[in-house]
């Protein structure tokens, strides 16, 4: 996985997060610590929030908390919760006007699709606890 996606930046924040689970973290402290911008951590985090998985608190002590237990957390929730994908679409869009390849351009996008949903569903099978390894 690249270093710098958000998918990595999410699974590294919430993998430490789930050690201390009580610990609030600032976005300059995650931000320091991935080797990133603080702005990036909060647009990553605010998905994450978004989707129920973080509570932000503001001001002087506020920060990122777990909004839930980290056992109950997969790595299927966070992959949906950024709306990403590791595997790429075929764009009907860039579908030819030649029938043989626009049939097997749909045959392929047939195919990423069933790759995406098998992907998610190994995706839930492994929580953010799982990855941490201690």
């Amino acid at each position: 996985m690249k270093r710098n996606s958000r998918l990595s930046l999410a699974l590294h924040t919430l993998s430490h997060m789930a050690g201390e689970p009580d610990r609030v973290r600032t976005s300059a402290d995650i931000a320091e610590h991935a080797g990133t911008n603080p702005v990036v951590v909060r647009r990553v985090l605010g998905r994450l929030k978004d989707a129920g998985l973080l509570t932000s608190e503001k001001g002087h002590a506020g920060g990122w908390l777990l909004a839930r237990a980290p056992e109950s957390i997969t790595l299927a929730d966070v992959y949906l919760a950024l709306d990403e994908s590791l595997v790429a679409s075929a764009d009907e869009a860039d579908a030819p006007d030649c029938s043989v390849e626009h049939a097997l351009h749909r045959r392929v996008a047939d195919v990423l699709e069933d790759v995406e949903k098998s992907l998610i569903r190994r995706l839930s099978e492994t929580t953010i606890v799982e990855v941490r390894g201690t």
